[in-house]
């Protein structure tokens, strides 16, 4: 469904702010015009994969307090550019007034595990580009996406947008395996696929072996073994053999502050702000712990342009995305990856 509005953002400034504006650079959504191209709106559709450990009531026959769910999904992900003529203003007091580029999104998950398919995901929200300013000190420009999950979590997403250095994506290993929060001394475990882990059949037995806590094999058409253990292997895989002429990476996370490592990705941009949120339902008390607390989201997006076997060339967007969830003790990794190409634009 492609988001249908008019809205445009075009704020009235005074004279010296519209004279200094005006040296700005004419595409306030810098990178983020890998998403939408030269148009006002565009649709992006396509396949993906997602898992999720989730807590479960202890209901029979799963007599487990978790249950890891699997699914083959469908997915539309649209895009509307709302920067208007003018930006989106952000007025300063420490640093001189900004205007933002910005796109609005819309994000539909279903899940084709089974059928008929049943709706799994449903998120809007808008990613801005945010340029270099003085004060905080960011001499880079950054990249932000803010988004709305309705089982209760609103994320805002911070990073870089850049061009890869060799025009082709690079899919590092995701773990899918839940680890301690915090460490013997306190601290909070590093998210590193090493550290803290706690092994369950879920996630090291074949997907062969059944498992009460765990989807099962005859719902899960095409995956295999080694793509449920690195969901990013299913990337590569469809890549693999295409002619990828350039790449536009974006990386954001939920937490800046964490040091990068292939779980969590960081590249020092910017160096403040973002968050995740959740609902009480989902944070629980220090008493009864979470329930399902999302604590940190990761995503890497790549749109990459390809020469098909025709001759002609093609976008295709491509994208991972881990969430830890806390509960009962542990980190549970829930990850997403798509792969789409357009199929609507206006």
């Amino acid at each position: 469904m492609p988001i249908v509005t008019n809205f445009r953002f075009n704020q009235i400034r005074d004279q010296a702010n519209l004279e200094r504006m005006a040296a700005a650079p004419k595409d306030l959504l810098g990178p983020l015009r890998s998403f939408i191209g030269a148009h006002q709106t565009r649709e992006w559709s396509g396949s993906g994969f997602n898992m999720i450990w989730r807590p479960h009531n202890k209901e029979a026959p799963n007599t487990k307090d978790f249950f890891l769910e699997i699914n083959v999904t469908k997915e539309t992900l649209s895009f509307n550019d709302i920067t208007g003529p003018q930006g989106i203003a952000n007025r300063g007091l420490l640093q001189n007034d900004i205007v933002l580029g910005g796109l609005s999104y819309l994000q539909e998950v279903n899940d084709v595990t089974v059928i008929p398919p049943k709706p799994l995901h449903f998120e809007p929200g808008v990613w801005a580009c945010v340029p270099a300013t003085i004060d905080p000190d960011e001499p880079k420009q950054t990249i932000v996406r803010m988004g709305s999950i309705p089982h209760g979590t609103t994320i805002n997403a911070q990073g870089v947008g850049f061009d890869s250095p060799d025009g082709q994506p690079k899919f590092q290993d995701a773990s899918i395996k839940p680890f301690k929060i915090t460490m013997p001394d306190g601290s909070l475990t590093p998210d590193d696929g090493v550290t803290g882990i706690v092994e369950f059949d879920e996630a090291s037995q074949p997907l062969s072996v059944h498992l009460n806590s765990r989807t099962s094999l005859d719902e899960l058409v095409g995956v295999t073994d080694k793509h449920f253990k690195n969901p990013s292997l299913i990337l590569f895989d469809t890549t693999k053999g295409q002619k990828i002429l350039s790449t536009k990476v974006f990386i954001v996370t939920t937490d800046v502050t964490t040091p990068s490592t292939s779980q969590a990705a960081n590249l020092g941009s910017p160096k403040g702000g973002g968050g995740i949120d959740n609902i009480a339902f989902l944070v629980g008390s220090p008493v009864t712990n979470p329930n399902a607390r999302a604590a940190r989201m990761t995503a890497t997006f790549w749109v990459e342009k390809i020469l098909g076997p025709d001759g002609k060339q093609f976008e295709q967007l491509q994208y991972i995305q881990r969430v830890l969830l806390n509960f009962n003790g542990l980190s549970w990794p829930h990850i997403s990856v798509g792969t789409m190409i357009v199929t609507r634009e206006t």
